[in-house]
């Protein structure tokens, strides 16, 4: 997952991504870790704020 790479990208803290998007900042820390996944619903929002796609934070090739 390239979660972490692509929030600070943005410029946010894990708090602040969580915040965005209605979770806590360990939530955050959990999927960047890789101790759980986020749904398909925080998928989405995740792609939403940080500008990109489900699959580019999954670390999916779409090319």
């Amino acid at each position: 997952m390239q979660l972490r790479k692509l929030r600070e990208a943005a410029g946010l803290t894990q708090r602040e991504l969580g915040n965005r998007i209605g979770v806590s900042g360990q939530a955050v820390a959990q999927w960047e870790t890789g101790v759980k996944r986020p749904s398909v619903e925080n998928l989405t929002k995740l792609a939403d704020v940080l500008e990109t796609s489900t699959d580019a934070i999954l670390g999916r090739n779409t090319a």
